[in-house]
């Protein structure tokens, strides 16, 4: 039995080397490494290397899930992971700088800070996109229970309306006991499953059958109502738990993977009228959104009340130039307030727009990038439609999250309060994030290399 089981396992994981990979991650841990000497001579006045035990903690971590890969001999993508992994070493580097008692904790009697609870979030996302990399095999069981997945989705987001707690003025978390969450974050997978699922099914109906309404054409009423149902539940979030930027994702996503299955504008157009529209009402019925809006274009008119977060990271945001201050040399907090308000969450794009200047924030924004094109090129290689939308949806939530937090952080729309994906401090941020990577990964996998042809001995004659 040990022999066939021993012989089964090689059939079905054949260790194989990913070297792209490999040294991808090598040139992350020298980055890191370089950043982190950085932080500490800047603080230290001198050349120092400080306690770097989190880094390696982190290095390991990352090096565990490369071999776990290597010894699956799982043929997926070499590019994303280094690119998570940067973007998260930076996040961690930034977590230990920032004064750790932003951000405190009881565990076992002992406080643990900042930079300590990051790291802890970090190891569980990479774990968690481990797993999933390696086990998920098949996509039915995600196919198949598109409306289970709807429902749960669903539910989890009226649990939120009923009993959400106020997060900075929006009504985000769910708590059990002292660990809190964010179950908007988790309801951005589901709603991907759903969406590319939907669309797989009834994707050449949407495209070629429609119904003209006044000068745009839109699929027949019964292949409408999903559209209907995603602009209703994106502005019900925004009315019941005050969260313009997790609305904004929802809908943004929702109508990038419908213009991807169809290649209909008119569907998309459609979609902006109606947001528009939603959105004007809700301005001239809801306060809080109003003060959003007001914020955003004039800031300065209330500086040291409701426009002080956003004129503190343009501060910060013109403070970096082009090179930034360096890191540890920006101003994390002046006396005993923070510079630039939750920099260790909402505004983190700023504070590290300060520190590394207008190139490193290009820099960060550029791993987006990365992690787009490759989730568009997983895309264009599936097999089938369900895989081709999935794989674009999963990478399209977290670009375009990333792009919602920067501009909101750049004023160049309303402030929101969503995470900058796989950067800003938060466990539910990471675990989502890290479970969508891990679905990625999972859809790029090329099948386990089937093993090399026998040799043939020189001494025997052929046929």
């Amino acid at each position: 039995m040990g022999a066939s089981a021993a012989a089964g396992w090689r059939q079905t994981f054949r260790p194989r080397l990913r070297r792209r990979e490999l040294v991808l991650l090598v040139l992350v841990g020298i980055v890191q490494a370089i950043g982190w000497v950085s932080w500490q001579s800047t603080v230290q006045g001198r050349t120092a290397i400080g306690d770097p035990s989190p880094l390696v903690v982190y290095m390991a971590a990352l090096l565990v899930a490369h071999l776990a890969f290597v010894l699956t001999g799982r043929r997926t993508d070499q590019v994303i992971l280094p690119a998570v992994a940067m973007l998260g070493g930076l996040s961690l580097l930034m977590m230990e700088r920032l004064p750790q008692d932003l951000v405190e904790q009881r565990l076992g009697g002992t406080t643990v800070g900042l930079g300590t609870l990051q790291l802890g979030w970090e190891i569980l996302a990479i774990a968690i996109l481990a797993v999933l990399a390696i086990v998920v095999r098949s996509d039915n069981w995600l196919r198949l229970y598109k409306y289970t997945w709807a429902a749960g989705g669903i539910a989890l987001l009226l649990l939120v309306f009923v009993a959400g707690h106020d997060v900075n003025g929006a009504q985000l978390d769910l708590c059990l006991g002292p660990v809190c969450g964010q179950p908007s974050e988790l309801l951005k997978v589901v709603l991907v499953i759903f969406l590319a699922a939907y669309l797989a099914d009834n994707r050449m109906l949407l495209a070629e059958e429609s119904t003209r309404i006044g000068p745009f054409r839109v699929p027949p009423l019964p292949y409408l109502l999903p559209m209907l149902a995603m602009w209703g539940i994106a502005l019900s979030v925004v009315i019941f738990e005050r969260d313009l930027g997790t609305a904004l994702l929802y809908f943004v996503v929702f109508l990038l993977l419908l213009y991807i299955a169809t290649m209909r504008a008119s569907y998309v157009v459609l979609g902006v009228v109606l947001f528009v529209a939603g959105s004007f009402a809700l301005y001239e019925v809801f306060a809080h959104v109003r003060v959003r809006v007001d914020i955003w274009l004039n800031p300065w008119a209330d500086a040291q009340g409701f426009g002080y977060q956003t004129v503190r990271g343009l501060y910060a945001l013109g403070r970096g130039g082009i090179l930034g201050t360096g890191l540890g040399a920006g101003l994390p907090q002046v006396g005993t307030s923070p510079a630039i308000p939750l920099m260790h969450s909402d505004f983190v794009f700023d504070s590290f727009a300060e520190e590394l200047g207008l190139a490193g924030a290009l820099a960060i924004l550029a791993l987006y990038l990365v992690i787009a094109e490759r989730g568009m090129r997983i895309a264009l290689a599936a097999a089938d439609d369900f895989r081709a939308l999935l794989a674009a949806g999963l990478s399209l939530v977290v670009v375009v999250q990333a792009i919602i937090i920067v501009a909101g952080n750049a004023k160049l729309i309303p402030l929101t309060g969503i995470t900058l994906p796989f950067v800003s401090y938060g466990g539910s941020s990471l675990a989502a994030n890290a479970v969508v990577v891990g679905l990625l990964l999972a859809l790029s996998d090329r099948g386990v290399e089937p093993p090399p042809p026998p040799k043939r001995s020189r001494w025997r004659r052929g046929p």
